[in-house]
């Protein structure tokens, strides 16, 4: 009878401790923070003339307050082609998302953007979309499509692709 005891009381202890380690993985602490750095691959097409493009930088933080939603800033600059330069973009936005997995997430982005081109300095609505995978417990791979500026003479959209981390 004591002998099965103890592997009884092994095998419920072990269960136990599965059981709290996968609840530790599956929830983590909000508000939760995050950094990135992606390449930025920008295109500014006025209408009736030739469209300029572009890659610079852009950093990205936020701040995810549960598995569907965030806040996030961008701050990006770099890249000319011609008589453009992108000096600087610098935005803020909320963030609804969509959980595939526990490791892939889909998102989207609205809100507000200032761009600063050498000829000119603009602010507007801004949206897209994107996508996240983990690739360790706190680094995330991703990917997004935003358009910035959508005025009547010109757009200005960008895609990117890096890093997050989140702590």
């Amino acid at each position: 009878m004591k002998l099965l005891a103890i592997p009884a009381a092994l095998l419920m202890a072990g269960a136990f401790a599965s059981s709290v380690q996968a609840q530790q993985y599956q929830t983590p602490l909000y508000p939760q923070g995050y950094v990135g750095g992606d390449a930025l691959f920008w295109d500014l097409n006025p209408d009736g003339a030739s469209s300029a493009d572009s890659v610079g930088l852009r950093i990205t933080g936020g701040a995810k307050f549960n598995d569907y939603f965030a806040v996030e800033g961008h701050l990006g600059a770099g890249g000319s082609d011609g008589d453009v330069e992108l000096d600087y973009l610098v935005g803020a936005y909320a963030k609804g998302i969509v959980p595939i997995s526990q490791e892939f997430r889909l998102y989207g982005l609205a809100g507000l953007t200032e761009v600063d081109f050498d000829t000119d300095r603009e602010s507007g609505f801004s949206y897209g979309g994107g996508a996240e995978f983990d690739v360790a417990p706190n680094l995330a791979l991703g990917a997004d499509y935003m358009r910035y500026l959508d005025k009547s003479d010109y757009t200005f959209d960008a895609a990117s692709v890096g890093l997050r981390y989140r702590f």
